[in-house]
């Protein structure tokens, strides 16, 4: 029980930090966007740090009543509101995430390059984007509020999992498996474009590091444009949500599969599930010396 409480108050003392880190994060990018920095990738990095809050939040506020005990909170709505927006942010990050790579891949592909033609030329261009994911994240989520009910409301024969504050029902196998295949269509799709983009950054960045190493030799100074320490940082992002995601992939089979009930599997599978939503804005500050001087 005391080892239970203590692991639930460190995730809840985990989950403000990261709501912390990507409130300045975010605060900073729109203040920034508003000026002479407004650029595509900066719209996209704060649409991404707002996905977090919205992740953290949601799957914050159901740690925090349950470990208080605060049961009746919200009731019935408060866990399906909830329940939704951590599944719909969830899959934002996703999305977001592959949207920044490919966008830094466009920006710093050469001027020749027919990948200049897919340029996105407006903000609304992004916003209508935006838009996409937003409804696309919201239709592979829609099942969820009809099967998550409060735990004051449900019999113990009804449920399938549990988060002290939320009961997860259990639905139809059919219904169950047309929305699983839906996630991961959506995940391997997005993945896919993400790894293309990123294996092309990773290309341009280890041609100009060969252009700077002849300029060097040939004892000419050679500065690192802008555009390039972004595309490394961005790399940087996209390493840390495929290592979240993955290992919590993996975990996740594991628990399914497994016939006993490790605490310590679960415990690491809650943690990885915002994982990158915590790390992300810190890889920022730390990546960005502006951010990292305020």
């Amino acid at each position: 029980m005391v080892l239970s409480l203590f692991k639930e108050r460190i995730f809840i003392f985990l989950t403000g930090l990261g709501i912390m880190g990507n409130v300045f994060v975010f605060v900073n990018y729109t203040c920034s966007f508003g000026g002479t920095e407004k650029t595509s990738t900066h719209l996209i990095l704060i649409h991404l740090v707002f996905t977090n809050i919205i992740m953290l939040l949601s799957k914050g506020v159901r740690k925090t009543i349950g470990v208080f005990g605060l049961r009746n909170f919200l009731e019935d709505i408060g866990c399906k509101i909830t329940g939704y927006l951590e599944r719909v942010a969830r899959g934002l990050s996703i999305c977001t995430t592959c949207l920044l790579t490919v966008v830094q891949a466009i920006t710093i592909s050469p001027r020749a390059s027919r990948w200049k033609r897919l340029k996105l030329k407006s903000t609304w261009h992004i916003f209508s984007l935006f838009l996409f994911l937003w409804i696309l994240n919201s239709l592979v989520s829609i099942n969820l509020p009809f099967y998550l009910k409060n735990i004051n409301s449900m019999n113990t024969s009804q449920i399938s999992k549990s988060d002290s504050y939320c009961y997860f029902v259990t639905e139809s196998r059919i219904i169950r498996w047309i929305f699983l295949i839906l996630m991961v269509l959506r995940d391997a799709l997005f993945q896919g474009v993400m790894g293309g983009a990123s294996s092309y950054m990773v290309f341009l960045l280890h041609r100009h590091h060969q252009q700077v190493l002849y300029l060097q030799n040939s004892r000419i100074l050679c500065k690192t444009p802008p555009e390039l320490k972004a595309a490394q940082s961005i790399l940087l992002l996209m390493l840390c949500f495929l290592f979240f995601y993955w290992i919590d992939c993996s975990i996740s089979l594991y628990s399914n599969f497994s016939l006993k009930n490790n605490s310590i599997a679960i415990g690491l599978h809650e943690f990885l599930t915002i994982g990158y939503a915590i790390v992300s804005p810190f890889v920022l500050i730390h990546r960005d010396g502006r951010l990292a001087e305020c």
